[in-house]
């Protein structure tokens, strides 16, 4: 099931625009190896579970998977072939705000190669441009 907040102050929430690059969140802090967003945009709940599934298939039980991502931004929309002034439509799906350069998956406990190839399964259900990324060293 894909994740959504619990519970929210407000339904309904304004479109704004992704601007700038990530300045948060744009390094890896948990695994050794992540997946790096070349692209801003929404990221559906959806396509995050998909990730999430594909990591754990290819994984098997070794290793351990961080999600840097949390989709808070309720997406409306209104029915196909409604007039205009019936108000916002009801939230069809959850997203998250992805700015550019930001982190949306870790793996640790894995060789190199095999975090490479897992990643790049989940890079290619992602909807942006999508790099590998190591942990720098501190």
């Amino acid at each position: 099931m894909p994740q959504m907040p619990k519970r929210v102050k407000f339904r309904k929430v304004q479109r704004g625009r992704v601007r700038g690059v990530a300045s948060r969140g744009n390094t890896v802090a948990f695994g050794e190896y992540g997946l790096q967003v070349l692209e801003g945009g929404w990221l559906s709940a959806e396509a995050l579970e998909a990730g999430r599934v594909t990591v754990a298939q290819f994984m098997r039980g070794e290793g351990r998977l961080y999600i840097r991502v949390f989709p808070h931004k309720s997406i409306t929309s209104i029915p196909a072939e409604t007039r205009m002034g019936k108000g916002k439509g009801e939230p069809e799906y959850w997203a998250a705000v992805i700015k550019p350069g930001m982190i949306l998956f870790e793996v640790g406990g894995l060789p190199e190669q095999s975090a490479r190839d897992c990643l790049a399964r989940v890079a290619y259900k992602m909807p942006f441009r999508c790099r590998f990324v190591k942990r720098q060293a501190s």
